[in-house]
């Protein structure tokens, strides 16, 4: 059996601070949903709910698994098993305490919603008033971050209107297009923390409100991208780097002529440069990768794929020309307005583009029509994006091309990946475990699924406050974060 026991524990720092202190801090979209077993949501919601609910387990800051709502776990030696031991006295915000029946109802809701892996549970047991064991249809020792998932109160009927979970903060209001106010939840278990009263997220625009909002005062926070780091006033604002744990790239949607031809897709490849999309969107700050995983999860990432496509013009010409496509064809790509790095990116690969003779086109979108079009509906030719994973596991960035996927918006299909996918599942040795995830990430770039471009650099900006930590995954850990 594997035990870990114990807890996360609050960075080095300071205690918390008294008096009603409040971060308010700027976001450039809104939450999809505030249900956690929601399949739904948006990154940015994402982002906000690591800090309202917790799961049986957390990441902490290097994407380590350590106990949260459960206070030990063990995995059987076939790894068909997992069970955990609550911690004792757990409130939820509301002050009620977390039973074991609430846990049971949380993942039985999420398996029953299709919520990622969970299709794997065969059963929950129930083994006193704190113990819950889930035994799986198949052996898998990489299953431990689905248990990342939100614990929720079993008699609560509303999760979108009445959040209610067990992290450092809950929700107060949310007023849609305007601001969410989060604050301290008084029933928190880690002593000292959160080290805030209250955190505002206000939601902007754009790059150039979320830019007046810092200069002007109205925000103290918010993560940035390099366009917006670059030209703030750095005597007033703490600016860290940070990877935003997320992957950026010209998808492609692989059933519409003439993209799903293989040929077209890789002459997209060796036509776009980049280093040169680095340099002119980015300042120069980035390190290209041509995954659909983030070099963050260094053990599983293969380097063999970090450039499978070098910037080859005659190589793209030749390859359209085999495929038809000698004069080039038209190609729309719908972007996200309020994301003005994918804007800045779309303008220089219709650059890139137009030296093989594909005339392409920007279509600037709202987020919400964006997330109906393209990533719902799937109406679309080609579209910049960052893609982020739910948890630290390589199957959350790798689970989106699976064929049957509700999150292949792509439309990527391939056999031979579907069969490796079930095979990377059911295998309990490590070694091989990491060769397959490997595999599956060639398979993907050698198909031309998509342009994957980097993850891209971004920039965590403080103005009077500290503490703010990295996580291998796209969140704010608003908990530990202090004025100073």
């Amino acid at each position: 059996m594997i035990l870990l026991a114990g807890g996360l524990s609050a960075a080095p720092g300071r205690e918390r601070n008294p008096g009603n202190v409040e971060l308010r801090f700027g976001l450039m979209s809104e939450p999809r949903t505030l249900d956690p077993l929601s399949t739904s949501n948006t990154a940015d919601g994402r982002m906000i709910l690591f800090n309202v609910y917790e799961g049986l387990v957390k990441s902490d800051p290097v994407g380590i698994l350590q106990p949260a709502v459960a206070e030990s776990y063990e995995m059987s030696s076939d790894a068909m098993t997992y069970t955990f031991t609550l911690r004792q006295g757990l409130r939820f915000h509301d002050g009620s305490l977390v039973t074991i029946e609430d846990v049971e109802f949380s993942l039985a809701e999420a398996r029953s919603i299709g919520a990622l892996g969970f299709s794997q549970i065969n059963r929950i047991e129930l083994v006193g008033d704190r113990t819950i064991r889930i035994i799986l249809n198949d052996p898998d020792p990489d299953f431990l971050p689905y248990f990342t998932t939100g614990i929720v109160p079993k008699n609560n009927p509303d999760r979108e209107g009445n959040a209610i979970g067990t992290g450092p903060f809950a929700i107060q209001s949310y007023i849609t297009q305007q601001h969410l106010v989060l604050t301290r939840n008084s029933h928190y278990w880690q002593p000292n923390l959160p080290r805030m009263d209250t955190v505002t997220v206000v939601f902007t625009a754009d790059n150039n409100a979320l830019f007046t909002g810092l200069e002007g005062g109205n925000l103290n926070g918010a993560m940035v991208s390099s366009d917006v780091a670059e030209n703030l006033d750095r005597t007033k604002f703490q600016i860290t780097d940070a990877y935003s744990n997320s992957v950026q790239l010209l998808a492609l949607n692989n059933d519409v002529p003439p993209l799903n031809d293989l040929r077209v897709r890789q002459a997209l490849n060796y036509a776009i440069d980049k280093q040169e999309i680095i340099d002119i969107a980015f300042y120069g700050r980035g390190r290209p990768s041509g995954s659909p995983l983030i070099p963050a999860l260094s053990v599983y990432y293969n380097e063999d794929t970090r450039n499978p496509y070098p910037t080859d013009l005659t190589r793209a010409r030749a390859l359209l020309a085999e495929a038809g496509y000698s004069s080039g064809f038209n190609l729309e790509i719908k972007v996200p307005s309020n994301f003005s790095m994918h804007v800045d990116t779309a303008q220089v690969i219709v650059n890139q583009l137009a030296r093989i003779g594909v005339r392409a086109s920007i279509r600037l979108l709202d987020w919400a029509t964006w997330l109906t079009e393209v990533n719902r509906d799937r109406n679309y030719e080609a579209t910049i994006i960052s893609l982020d994973g739910r948890t630290v596991s390589p199957l959350s960035f790798l689970s989106r091309y699976i064929s049957t996927a509700s999150g292949n918006f792509l439309n990527f299909r391939n056999d031979e990946y579907d069969r490796l996918y079930q095979q990377i599942q059911r295998e309990i040795n490590t070694e091989n475990r990491i060769r397959l995830y490997k595999e599956a990430q060639r398979i993907i770039s050698d198909n031309a699924a998509a342009v994957f471009i980097q993850d891209i650099f971004a920039f965590k900006v403080f103005n009077g406050f500290g503490g703010a930590q990295n996580y291998p995954l796209y969140v704010i850990d608003f908990s530990t974060i202090y004025q100073n």
